[in-house]
């Protein structure tokens, strides 16, 4: 009997502890379609399918055969629907729905409008889970169609334009390409009577840095025809600004090597770092960073001791790049012992790995790394290493929720010891409730903030709704969401941030930092929407989910504009929130779970 009992005991931890695994719901991939917010109940599958739509023909005539792979591992593809967005439309429409493989739908593009099409593909399991495709574009071209030839979001100096005409047959006629200050629609010849392959340059130098349009016009006998208007073009011949950090002398084995870039008007693409022996001409890559900080980790004794000189490139979206004045005499000398602390990250929870990297002529016998209170010069040891990587795991649940700095000690066979910079600004933060993914879903123009677009925020477990604004019950409750392009603060172009207002009180939701350039240069955009609540399964736990859909523009409408980066949003939760007991929410970003796409 005990041994049964016993048994029974062990299966069902061991049922409890793969449970707890699962999560409720999957961020894996794009799920337009799903804008329920019910609570998810237990399911045999757990994850949406994967679905690619098949690129079609570049121009498109008549009838046409739109086709997709759609897979599911767990529970099987039930449907695929194919939704085509006409020009200028806020919504998809349906093609049709396939039912089984191979899925494929015959579209009648005769009775629409001539024109550039988004196409996608949307595929539902058999557990209710949908995934959307990747969006494409056609034109579509029944009668006779001017098109642009597409146009890069930045450009500068004297970029290449090219345009088509479809179905003019032999009749004759002339093509030219305008432009015009976005949204000023005063227009301007760029060049005129064109001759095939229709291409020309765009002298860009005597504009304003700033956004323009651009459309092609075609004359056929006595009739005008124009192509639809490539919005929102941002010429920059501005170069960036770019400094390199001193990393100090002498330098031994691995260290951090840091620059630090700018760029006003379309944003930083790339930095390189780079060094070269003093007094050579020749530089050489360090490393290459795209995103901020424009830092890398260098190990150098792949380097020879001697003299160097360390420098800076830094590239913007639309080419421009400027190079850093360098930081020279420099000298790399690793016959010293040498010891450097890695960057744990900014915000620690739970159990995090700590390591250091340590190099000695004489040997190291071991590598300590302490932790201390910032501000304070008490050293505690975390944890004591022989072997190559140097580190540990450590449970930052036992101390108290604050600021640390983080060294390491190097022992070398000589008894000698080292002692490495410390870093700083890291902060153990093991509060209960905290956010655990944001999400957004596309219902228009892709890469557009519209009506139909929504934005959800979950949260770990359960959150009082009346923290989040007074008196909410999770009922729809009208709010307004504001879109700040990033340099009014101070984040750069691809920095613009989305947050929620309420006429009268606050939503304590925080903001998200999109990544992506939405809103024209130092321009503000408002959206009236509604905000509603529902819950969701995070690791075993029932938890709070806010969504926000966009009903109509408030205000700004002709600043927003079209991205067409894919990157991870970053959500930094508001303290205001509270869960059920009254904990404050923690202020750590939640970085976009999934795969990277343009979000709305």
């Amino acid at each position: 009997m005990k041994a049964r009992t016993a048994l029974l005991a062990l299966l069902a931890a061991v049922i409890a502890v793969g449970w707890a695994g699962l999560p409720g719901f999957s961020t894996a991939a794009f799920t337009a379609t799903t804008t329920s917010t019910a609570q998810v109940t237990t399911a045999a599958d757990w994850t949406p399918p994967v679905v690619v739509l098949d690129a079609p023909a570049f121009v498109l005539r008549d009838t046409v055969t739109l086709t997709a792979a759609a897979t599911d591992a767990e529970t099987g593809v039930k449907t695929v629907r194919f939704d085509f967005l006409a020009p200028g439309a806020s919504s998809w429409a349906e093609v049709c729905t396939a039912t089984q493989a191979p899925f494929s739908c015959e579209w009648n593009t005769k009775p629409l409008a001539d024109g550039s099409y988004g196409m996608r593909a949307t595929a539902t399991d058999n557990a209710g889970y949908s995934a959307t495709s990747e969006a494409l574009r056609a034109t579509v071209a029944n009668n006779v169609l001017v098109a642009l030839g597409d146009v890069a979001d930045a450009v500068r100096g004297t970029p290449t334009l090219s345009a088509a005409v479809h179905n003019a047959g032999a009749l004759g006629y002339t093509l030219r390409i305008e432009y015009s200050a976005a949204d000023a629609n005063k227009w301007t010849g760029i060049c005129t009577s064109m001759n095939p392959p229709f291409s020309c340059s765009w002298n860009t130098g005597a504009l304003a840095n700033d956004f323009y349009d651009l459309r092609a016009v075609a004359v056929l006998g006595g009739s005008i025809f124009y192509s639809a208007i490539a919005e929102d073009v941002l010429v920059d011949n501005q170069a960036p600004t770019i400094s390199m950090t001193d990393p100090g002398s002498p330098l031994a084995g691995v260290r951090t090597f840091q620059a630090k870039a700018s760029d006003a008007h379309s944003g930083i693409a790339q930095t390189v770092l780079q060094y070269a022996p003093f007094g050579a001409g020749s530089y050489k890559d360090l490393c290459t960073v795209n995103t901020a900080p424009h830092s890398c980790r260098f190990d150098t004794r792949a380097l020879p001791d001697g003299s160097y000189s360390f420098r800076a490139v830094a590239t913007d979206v639309a080419g421009n790049s400027t190079v850093s004045t360098p930081i020279s005499s420099r000298l790399v000398d690793n016959n010293a012992s040498a010891v450097s602390m890695e960057n744990p990250g900014v915000y620690l929870t739970g159990t995090v790995t700590l390591s250091a990297a340590a190099s000695s002529k004489a040997g190291v016998t071991s590598v300590t790394i302490q932790r201390s209170t910032s501000g304070t010069s008490a050293w505690t040891d975390i944890c004591a290493d022989a072997t190559s990587p140097y580190g540990c795991s450590w449970n930052s649940a036992t101390v108290v929720n604050g600021f640390y700095d983080f060294r390491a000690v190097l022992l070398d066979g000589t008894g000698k010891s080292t002692t490495s910079d410390a870093t700083s600004g890291h902060q153990v933060d093991n509060t209960p409730l905290r956010g655990f993914d944001v999400q957004a879903a596309n219902g228009g123009a892709v890469g557009k903030l519209q009506p139909g677009d929504s934005i959800t925020y979950t949260y770990n477990q359960q959150v009082n709704l009346s923290s989040i604004t007074p008196g909410w019950t999770g009922a729809p409750q009208a709010v307004t969401v504001r879109l700040q392009d990033g340099a009014l603060l101070g984040l750069g172009a691809t920095g613009d941030t989305l947050d929620v207002q309420r006429s009268g009180s606050a939503v304590n939701l925080g903001s998200v930092n999109l990544k992506q350039n939405f809103v024209k240069a130092n321009k503000t955009a408002q959206f009236n929407a509604t905000m509603r609540a529902g819950t969701t399964t995070v690791n075993g736990v029932q938890a709070t989910t806010v969504t926000v859909a966009l009903n109509n523009t408030g205000s700004g409408s002709n600043n927003l504009r079209t991205a067409s980066a894919a990157a991870n949003m970053v959500w930094a939760p508001s303290a205001a929130a509270l869960d059920l007991k009254g904990n404050a929410a923690s202020t750590a970003p939640v970085i976009e779970g999934g795969p990277l796409d343009i979000d709305f």
